[in-house]
């Protein structure tokens, strides 16, 4: 019997680098072994994206297709792959350059192929990118998932990444962020939910450890907020655990 597939989601802020990373795992793990869905291929048509302030509003649970999600990861889930009429539009948006060294990228491929060969892991992987996977409105779809891994940047660094962006690929079109998107629409939201994941609801500050651990969510530690090497290296870190069989350890956040 085939083993079903391990849900794998990647969430944190806009721009703090989660399909960058997802990219990267897709590089390091065998071809057939790994694939990817991104939560923006399931917003709703242009049209009836809500506003805020006269703004269209993309970075808010209303903006999304919510019972497709759900039903194509339950697919997922049940047949191992994605559904045959399901096409991704993300992986036409550029997330530009992640500084990660060719050499470093065979460094994790040969790190997960001997841990892979060593335990006769045959288990799929699809990953799972976005912006809103882990909040509490979620959770239907959060505790879908088999690891959960939570990417924490800065204001001061998600505003930069962000409004670098020339735009993105939509359902029906393209879409570029209006001035004072981020702090108008993407931070707000951003901070109203993931602040129950934070010491004093500070997104700013520290990780509350009790509450990481409810969730089920595995931090990325504060040193690779700026590096996509160190993210990487993290990320592998987490899989090979998870490979092993080993049990939780302690959340470093």
């Amino acid at each position: 019997m085939t083993e079903p597939i391990l849900l794998l989601g990647i969430s944190g802020p806009s721009s703090s680098g989660k399909t960058t990373l997802s990219r990267l795992l897709r590089d390091v793990f065998p071809p057939d072994q790994l694939t990817i869905l991104h939560l923006d291929d399931f917003y709703l048509t242009d049209a009836e994206i809500p506003f805020q302030n006269g703004i269209q509003d993309w970075d808010c649970i209303e903006s999304l297709n919510l019972p497709h999600l759900q039903q194509t990861l339950a697919y997922i889930k049940e047949h191992g792959n994605s559904p045959p009429d399901f096409v991704s539009k993300e992986d036409r948006n550029s997330v530009g350059e992640h500084g990660v060294s060719q050499d470093s990228v065979e460094k994790a491929r040969q790190r997960i192929r001997k841990v892979m060969e060593e335990m006769g892991w045959k288990r799929r992987i699809c990953v799972v990118d976005g912006f809103l996977l882990f909040s509490e409105e979620m959770k239907e779809v959060r505790e879908l998932f088999d690891v959960k891994m939570f990417m924490r940047t800065s204001y001061a660094t998600a505003k930069r990444r962000r409004e670098a962006r020339s735009g993105y690929v939509t359902l029906e079109g393209f879409w570029e962020d209006p001035p004072g998107y981020v702090d108008k629409v993407v931070w707000p939201n951003y901070v109203h939910d993931h602040k129950f994941l934070f010491v004093d609801e500070d997104v700013e500050g520290e990780l509350h450890e009790a509450v990481c651990r409810r969730v089920g969510v595995e931090v990325m530690p504060r040193d690779a907020e700026e590096n996509m090497e160190k993210c990487l290296e993290w990320a592998v870190g987490v899989l090979e655990k998870v490979i092993r069989g080993a049990p939780d350890e302690s959340l470093k956040l």
